[in-house]
């Protein structure tokens, strides 16, 4: 998947190499934000932290209700 950057620039894995990133690490994250601005890359990262979050307080909350519906089953 590693291609040759635009005529005049350095080779992917050069700059690869410069950066200290591994050419597998490069392939994915062109795949996941190569066609996007800085912005929405940035707006992009934003959403997926808030979306962990949420996910976190979800399963947190599943958890307590587990915890409740045990508790009343026991006092039957």
């Amino acid at each position: 998947m590693l291609q040759e950057a635009k005529k005049g620039e350095q080779p992917t894995l050069e700059l690869c190499r410069d950066f200290n990133c591994s050419p597998a690490s490069y392939d994915t994250w062109k795949k996941k934000y190569g066609d996007t601005t800085p912005d929405e890359a940035k707006r992009l990262r934003q959403l997926e932290k808030e979306n962990a979050r949420l996910l976190r307080i979800v399963g947190q909350q599943r958890l307590e209700i587990e915890a409740v519906k045990e508790v009343l089953a026991k006092k039957r």
